[in-house]
Parts: C-alpha cells; sequence; structure tokens
C-alpha cells in the first residue's frame, strides 16, 4: 500500500466533482492513507505540480478530473518513477473505462490505495514550432477537433455530453470539410477526418478501435474518408450503436508513427484543443506506470 500520495483537482469542474472526491479522500484516510491535495489554478498548471511531485520522489500522482486532466499529469510525469492513478471525475472518463477503473469515488480510491501498476504508452504530437504534446488516449484532427476547439467550458460543467451533442449540431452546418493528408508508416492516405488512438474507445464507452489497448505500443488511426454534413451524421447516428467501426467509409489502419497535414485544420487530444495541423505524432520517448485495478 503506498504512504505517499499527490492529488492534482481541477477546481473549477465544479462543487459537485469536489464532492466525488471528498468521498474518495474520506475512504484513503480511513484506511490510514494522508493524500495531499494539490488545486489547478491554469491550464499546464497540473503537468508542473505533477512534474514537482515526481521529482520529489512522490511515488504516486493522482489526476482527479477528467482525461484533459489526466493527459497533463501524465505529462508532468514523464519521464519519471513516479505512477499515475485516475480518479475519473471527468465527462467521458475514456480512459479510465479502458482500463477498468471505477467510476465510484471510493472504489477507485480503493485501487488507488492498492497501489498495482501497469505499463502505458502514450503518444506524443509534435508542431513544427516545436511544440509537443503527451496524450494518453487519443488525437483527432477535422470535424471533432473543431467541435472540442468551440466547446464552451461553462457549457460543458452545466450539461456535461450534452454540450458535445448541442456543439456538433452546432459546427455541421459552417465546418468546411476540407481534406486531411495522412501519412501512416510513410504511406499516403486521404480523410476528411483522422483520429489516432491509443485504445478502443472514444467519447466515452463508445468503441471506435476494437484492436487498441493503451498498454501496447503503437496506434490505431481511424479514417473518415466521406465528408460533409449528411456523412457526420452517419457517422454520429452509428458511434453509440457500435457500428462505427464497420461502417462504409471507415477505415482503421495500425501505425507505429503518423503525420497529418491540412489547411489549418484543428486538431483535439484527449479531450481538449490541440492547436492546428500540421502535427506529428509518435510514441512517447518512453512508458510510464499506471495504477489499475
Amino acid at each position: 500500500m503506498p504512504t505517499r500520495m499527490l492529488i492534482v483537482f481541477n477546481p473549477a469542474a465544479g462543487a459537485r466533482r469536489r464532492r466525488r472526491l471528498f468521498a474518495a479522500l474520506d475512504l484513503m484516510r480511513g484506511i490510514g492513507l494522508r493524500p495531499e491535495v494539490a488545486d489547478t489554478e491554469r491550464r499546464g498548471h497540473a503537468a508542473e505540480l505533477a512534474r514537482n511531485a515526481a521529482a520529489a520522489g512522490v511515488p504516486i500522482v493522482v489526476a482527479a478530473g477528467g482525461d484533459g486532466t489526466i493527459a497533463e499529469v501524465a505529462d508532468g510525469l514523464a519521464g519519471s518513477d513516479s505512477a499515475l492513478g485516475v480518479l475519473p471525475l471527468g465527462t467521458a472518463n475514456v480512459l479510465a473505462l479502458e482500463l477498468g477503473i471505477p467510476r465510484a469515488p471510493a472504489h477507485a480510491a480503493a485501487v488507488l490505495a492498492m497501489g498495482r501498476t501497469a505499463l502505458l504508452h502514450p503518444g506524443l504530437a509534435r508542431h513544427p514550432d516545436g511544440r509537443e504534446l503527451l496524450f494518453v488516449q487519443m488525437l483527432g484532427a477535422g470535424f471533432d477537433a473543431a467541435v472540442v476547439h468551440n466547446l464552451s467550458s461553462p457549457l460543458k460543467r452545466a450539461i456535461g455530453k450534452g454540450a458535445y451533442v448541442l456543439q456538433t449540431l452546432r459546427e455541421m452546418p459552417r465546418y468546411p470539410f476540407a481534406p486531411i493528408r495522412a501519412e501512416i508508416d510513410g504511406r499516403i492516405e486521404d480523410a476528411a477526418s483522422v483520429i489516432v488512438s491509443k485504445g478502443r474507445l472514444y467519447a466515452g464507452r463508445f468503441l471506435l478501435a476494437p484492436g487498441a489497448d493503451p498498454r501496447t505500443e503503437g496506434f490505431h488511426v481511424a479514417l473518415f474518408r466521406d465528408a460533409g454534413v449528411l456523412a457526420a451524421m452517419r457517422y454520429g447516428a452509428a458511434l453509440p450503436l457500435g457500428l462505427l467501426p464497420r461502417m462504409r467509409g471507415v477505415e482503421i489502419r495500425c501505425a507505429e508513427t503518423v503525420r497529418l497535414e491540412g489547411p489549418d485544420l484543428p486538431a483535439q487530444a484527449d479531450g481538449d484543443a490541440a492547436g492546428c495541423l500540421p502535427v506529428m505524432i509518435g510514441p512517447a520517448p518512453r512508458p510510464m506506470r499506471i495504477v489499475v485495478p
């Protein structure tokens, strides 16, 4: 059982998520742990807090939030011996679903208390200006990234997943559906949208890449060939039914490296805006440990 633990929490997530955090803390303290909580103050602060904790030798640094918070904490821990822990308090909690980490705060806290770890193989996105971005679940370019870029944070906090549905409907008539050029292990492909995934799931429990696993090396690249509003509606309808990987116009390719190019098209990583194309995607320099059930 680990004795030291830092929990990184975004206070802007709202009172309901803080109450869920307190429920997890109650269990930890009840079994003799004394976790420290650090609130983030700005975007990127979670990575800074995690980096400082790793330098101080904290064995487990916990991301208390959604996939974006997890990715930030993972970025701060990259290259260290500290393990990443997850308290899934976000909207989609895709990585937690992938790894079987319970959503209930007390159950997730029990997983952290046990301290069992597995290897996680993040991806790393590199922009031409030298910026690098670590991601743990997926990087998307095209229509889904436009939805993320224009999504209102207050609306997301207020209605959760419904905010993505509403923003999708807003984006459909105005998104240009410009083509994306994807270079997948040296092979050129064209698509209307692309999702480079580390895991099976997308936007929650929805199946995207059946053979993917964030605990293994490499990526699964989903190419959405068809452009336009009708195609986007067709893909959106197939997603909750688990039919997306088998749809006409959708192809899944395995890859070690991916380069995406397009005319200033938006990108998103783990549900947060991630600049614009072009971007080069490959493995992070080394895997990291993550606490699992």
